[in-house]
């Protein structure tokens, strides 16, 4: 895994590195003190993980972003001292954002997704998009971060989803095929053009009319299945 660090701070940087040399399979291939030099670092090494200060002299984080342009950008972990710079982090397709004084597991927790996320992407085709294992969700200036396993079903909501977690509904800017196209297929199958549903909830699919189903979850919620997903449904 080659790994490039970008941080104005050479201590900060030296933490990262650090840490990283204790792991295996990781090569820190450019240390970037500014946003220009992270800029030719990623256009030069190509590296697949990297490791982005938000607040830089000049060119911060988010300018890094948009002159590589966010489909060019390796696998990229936001590190800060500030919690408020989430927001804009996920919306610039961040995997993970870690916050100064960084925690050992929490950092290597990021290092373990930064890998999945690797082996994701170099196990689908070009034309797939990359797997999510969470879902962000944007609640009055904060953000939540959903686990699959904590997704029981998702609706659609004209332009929005509503993802249904723990009895709690959480409107997602995000549209039906966008995220179905975004979560593990072996975990979620979309039931109604209307519907996603975590399989691990479904606790009873029975018929409901001459021709329709009824998908009965674990918490008694009852959703329709359409006949035009039915056959995923039961494979």
């Amino acid at each position: 895994m080659k790994v490039i660090i970008v941080d104005d701070e050479p201590l900060a940087r030296r933490g990262i590195r650090v840490r990283l040399e204790r792991l295996a399979g990781v090569d820190v291939v450019a240390e970037c003190a500014s946003g220009g030099e992270a800029v030719r670092a990623i256009r030069t090494h190509a590296p697949d993980v990297e490791f982005l200060d938000v607040q830089m002299p000049g060119m911060d984080g988010f300018a890094v972003v948009q002159a590589v342009g966010t489909d060019a950008m390796p696998v990229t972990i936001f590190v800060t001292a500030y919690e408020t710079h989430a927001i804009r982090a996920f919306d610039a397709n961040a995997l993970d954002y870690l916050l100064k004084p960084i925690d050992d597991e929490r950092f290597a927790r990021a290092v373990d997704r930064a890998r999945r996320r690797l082996a994701e992407r170099r196990g689908a085709s070009p034309a797939e998009s990359p797997l999510v294992d969470r879902i962000v969700v944007r609640d009055r200036g904060s953000v939540l971060l959903l686990a699959h396993d904590d997704v029981d079903w998702i609706a659609a909501e004209g332009d929005y989803v509503r993802v249904h977690a723990g009895g709690r509904g959480h409107l997602v800017r995000d549209t039906m095929a966008a995220l179905a196209s975004r979560l593990d297929p072996a975990r979620f199958a979309r039931i109604h053009r209307s519907a996603i549903v975590n399989l691990s909830r479904v606790k009873e699919i029975r018929p409901h009319g001459d021709r329709d189903y009824l998908a009965v979850l674990r918490d008694g919620t009852r959703l329709k299945v359409s006949r035009t997903y039915r056959g995923r449904l039961n494979r």
